[in-house]
């Protein structure tokens, strides 16, 4: 298990291997993530995709999803491509949208075509950064 997200974060399954991966059944949310220093650093993920899907049968898992090349690219390989999931509890398509979206704007990941800011503000929380939370690092495209 790995906690992605804003504050105490989600509960994820993973991280698997995307290219021997058989997605959950119900609907979830996934985010794609790499090692990008497996050498010196094997326990950091970095996430260079978040999505959610409500039937996983039309994501085209592992490599037929529209951004897969971009994962690959960005990997150096299909076979160092990693992926979790989280099926929300009692979640309808909006609340898997909603936590796709904070994850996108905590994240920033590079191969989503779509960002978002984050959306609080220091009064409500006091000032806050992307957590550092189990093995996992931020991957932000430099040229972005």
């Amino acid at each position: 298990m790995i906690r992605l997200g804003s504050l105490a974060g989600y509960p994820f399954e993973g991280p698997r291997v995307l290219a021997g991966w058989t997605p959950p059944a119900t609907p979830a949310v996934y985010a794609i993530m790499y090692r990008p220093d497996a050498e010196a650093r094997p326990d950091r993920y970095a996430v260079i995709y978040v999505g959610h899907y409500g039937d996983p049968a039309r994501e085209g898992f592992p490599f037929g999803h529209p951004r897969a090349s971009c994962w690959t690219r960005r990997a150096g390989s299909r076979w160092k491509l990693y992926v979790c999931s989280y099926e929300v509890p009692g979640g309808l398509p909006s609340h898997r949208e909603q936590i796709a979206q904070e994850l996108l704007a905590v994240y920033r990941p590079g191969c989503n075509e779509e960002a978002y800011a984050p959306s609080w503000k220091d009064e409500w929380i006091g000032e806050y950064s992307a957590p550092s939370v189990g093995p996992l690092t931020t991957d932000r495209d430099p040229d972005a």
